[in-house]
């Protein structure tokens, strides 16, 4: 039987996060209520008042200068290095995009799933700012999700579960139950699971990390939670407008995929993905252009990711 969560520490990777910060404070003490909770905010070399802001708000909490921008990734592990330095106690780290919003109650109703045997990582109910269900559950990369994804869309795909990747039918999202990964801007995770599995990936940069951090946790006998009675807003980010991000998600997808399930089948999966941003591209997007570029660029998919790869895409 687990134990209770009852020590959290609340990991903020922030970059240019000055005109978000008020509001994410102003939602934890309600989000973490009847929690004790300590702040850690990562900053990776903002070039804004970001440090300043995150001191002005939580005089309390410990900021983390990381000196460099590495990644999403890369500001994780380095707040989750600080809070285990404070607190070798803790029992979860709660990982928040800056841009979340937690609703009253939330971390209390991921903490009681996180406490269930087997469970690693929880993860909540998101909405957008206009209160519209961000669909946040997935399935496991697979050859056939990527060919339903290419041939009907990941939406129609996503309606039948063994078929999607993105998890698209709203009453999946209104029960409780084990998903394979989940979209990465909130999540409770323990601190038995983090020991186990070790730090995030730093060399996805920006997407795909916190796919490959699930997929290793139930690699190592655990279990990620969705509890819908656990609610939180997330503004959303510019991967399905930005040409350089969206090349940066795709071509993660297909190294993770690579790295998971070997060269082979990596191949097919590529294929597989190219005829989907082909398809679109010829639509016009503006988007899967970009990342059809990117795909049939052998220099591009093996460069390092990171700032100047995004820039330059």
């Amino acid at each position: 039987m687990s134990l209770p969560i009852r020590t959290i520490a609340v990991v903020v990777v922030t970059y240019n996060s000055a005109h978000l910060l008020a509001d994410l404070v102003g939602s934890l003490p309600g989000g973490l209520a009847g929690l004790r909770w300590r702040l850690v905010v990562a900053d990776n070399a903002s070039a804004d008042d970001t440090v300043a802001t995150a001191r002005r708000l939580a005089p309390d909490a410990t900021v983390v200068e990381t000196g460099r921008n590495g990644g999403y990734a890369a500001g994780i592990n380095a707040g989750v290095a600080a809070a285990f330095a404070a607190d070798p106690d803790v029992d979860a780290v709660l990982v928040l995009n800056p841009d979340v919003r937690l609703e009253p109650d939330c971390v209390a109703e991921l903490a009681r799933e996180l406490a269930l045997p087997g469970v690693g990582v929880a993860v909540p109910r998101l909405v957008d700012a206009e209160g519209r269900l961000i669909e946040s559950m997935r399935g496991a990369p697979s050859l056939l999700r990527a060919f339903a994804d290419a041939v009907v869309g990941a939406n129609r795909a996503g309606r039948v579960r063994w078929a999607g990747e993105v998890v698209a039918d709203p009453a999946e999202y209104e029960r409780c139950q084990d998903t394979d990964w989940a979209e990465g801007s909130t999540q409770l995770i323990s601190a038995e699971c983090w020991r186990a599995c070790g730090p995030w990936d730093e060399s996805y940069f920006l997407y795909s990390e916190e796919t490959e951090f699930h997929l290793r946790a139930h690699d190592r006998g655990f279990r990620v939670r969705y509890v819908p009675a656990a609610r939180a807003v997330h503004l959303g980010g510019e991967s399905t407008t930005s040409p350089g991000l969206w090349a940066l998600l795709v071509a993660n997808r297909v190294r993770l995929f690579t790295v998971r399930r070997g060269r082979v089948q990596g191949a097919a999966y590529w294929l597989m993905v190219l005829a989907r941003e082909c398809s679109r591209a010829l639509l016009g997007k503006k988007t899967s252009r970009r990342a059809v570029l990117t795909l049939v660029s052998r220099r591009r998919m093996s460069a390092p990711r990171g700032p100047e790869w995004v820039a330059s895409a």
